[in-house]
């Protein structure tokens, strides 16, 4: 098939998933496009990028300035329509202090940073980040916002990505440093579509089970458009060959499935050790050489595919381990020429939790420890309260904790890092008078309640 023509017919069949998945019933603001456009660029690649870096190119330090532009105007579209809701943002500020004091920490950090006004600006980015969280959960209807978000996302990076790898390589398609051809889809490199199978995969799952309980013909249309994505995640996901995401693809849905039909699993004792003996077993099987058959079963070495000479040669290069070199500092200048001719060159240390030290230091890990403990504790009163909702958001936190052992995602724009963020934040209860429209009533009789943030016994109309 040429290519023209794939292309052609891919777009018929994600203007046809948008159309099976499409309730005319659900209302939400149209600034959640603003994230929705945000979470595309930070779910694929750059803008600039899909020009073959020719148009508004810019060195790594400085960035492209296409792309600046493009993610400033978004960043202040964002802060507009945040500026008619600060009496629900106020609150969710208030009792997620961990998150401000982390972000905050990371602006203090520019006083002894090498390139303070590249760390400012990669600050803002990483700002922008919660602002796209807020546009969403302040909206008010909240959850129908971030299904309407996960849904519009996936239909339209995976069969993108299968267009691209199958019948546009040069685009799909590129080469790793020794050589070995990988498919890479709309992302950059093969480990950012693995992780963009792995959470917009783990959402249309949990979007699967949520609509299977219906059985409306609405909610039978919308199972065959997320059922068909979710089938192409899987043919992604399996012959991209990340064995990272991979791995935390399998765990997410198998928490998912048994906090779904297994009520005994959703005590928070029993789902405390499940949890922990998957994250436990990860770190043995990586990093202690417990259970190393698991690796060789992968197809991966014990080096980890050369990360460990990584960690070897960047520690070495952490001057500062208090504080670190400042907030996304620590790949620039002499520093990653000093890799680049020890190793190749390289913009992560491809663990998240070395990351963090290189850039922030000890200060930087505990207070990312202290977002993971009271994110975990904020999970488990959300599945006390909204279960459907506490079940995703401990999918994704367990994936990003999992997928941070070989890979660096708590960093700005990176969807894994987005939806850690959402997840590990709590959600406070903001009493709202809203005016809802019942379907089920011939008439346009309007019927008022009383909702909190977090409903869940709302007839079924109001909910995602």
């Amino acid at each position: 098939m040429k290519p023209l023509i794939a292309a052609i017919c891919t777009g018929f069949v994600i203007l046809y998933l948008w159309q099976l998945d499409s309730d005319k019933r659900v209302r939400i603001s149209k600034a959640v496009w603003i994230s929705f456009v945000w979470l595309l660029i930070g779910s694929s690649r750059p803008v600039s990028e899909w020009f073959g870096g020719s148009f508004g190119a810019g060195n790594y330090e400085d960035g492209s300035p296409l792309d600046r532009t493009i993610l400033t105007v978004l960043l202040a579209l964002g802060l507009v329509a945040l500026s008619k809701r600060m009496h629900r943002i106020k609150p969710i500020l208030r009792v997620n202090l961990p998150i401000v004091v982390f972000f905050l920490y990371c602006l203090v950090s520019i006083l002894w940073s090498d390139f303070p006004f590249v760390t400012f600006k990669r600050w803002t980015r990483g700002v922008a980040d919660v602002v796209m969280i807020f546009v969403v959960i302040t909206d008010p209807y909240w959850q129908a916002a971030l299904n309407w978000l996960l849904s519009r996302v996936a239909f339209l990076l995976i069969p993108l990505s299968v267009l691209l790898i199958r019948f546009i390589p040069q685009y799909g398609r590129s080469y790793s440093i020794g050589g070995a051809q990988m498919w890479t889809g709309v992302c950059t490199d093969k480990n950012g579509l693995g992780a963009i199978c792995m959470v917009f995969g783990t959402a249309v799952l949990w979007q699967m089970l949520r609509v299977s309980r219906d059985t409306k013909s609405l909610s039978r249309r919308e199972l065959i458009a997320k059922g068909s994505v979710f089938a192409m995640t899987l043919y992604l996901i399996w012959v991209i060959d990340s064995k990272t995401a991979l791995t935390c693809f399998l765990l997410a849905n198998t928490l998912i499935v048994l906090t779904w039909f297994g009520p005994r699993f959703r005590k928070p004792a029993i789902l405390t050790i499940i949890v922990a003996g998957m994250i436990i077993s990860c770190f043995c099987v990586l990093f202690l050489g417990i259970g190393s058959g698991a690796l060789e079963t992968m197809g991966r070495k014990a080096d980890l595919t050369g990360r460990t000479e990584i960690w070897a040669t960047v520690l070495p290069l952490a001057k500062n381990s208090l504080l670190g070199t400042g907030y996304e500092d620590f790949w620039m200048g002499d520093r990653q020429a000093t890799v680049a001719r020890n190793l190749v060159y390289l913009n992560q240390a491809h663990n998240g939790y070395l990351e963090i030290y290189l850039n922030l230091g000890w200060i930087g890990l505990i207070l990312l420890g202290t977002i993971i403990v009271t994110g975990y504790r904020n999970i488990m009163l959300e599945l006390r309260h909204n279960l459907e909702m506490g079940r995703l958001k401990l999918a994704f936190f367990t994936i990003c904790l999992v997928y941070n052992f070989t890979e660096a995602t708590f960093k700005m724009q990176a969807p894994v890092w987005i939806f850690f963020l959402w997840a590990a934040m709590a959600a406070p209860k903001l009493r709202v008078r809203t005016r809802i429209s019942a379907p089920a009533i011939q008439s346009q009789y309007l019927v008022e309640v009383d909702r909190c943030e977090t409903p869940s016994s709302l007839p079924h109309w109001t909910r995602a």
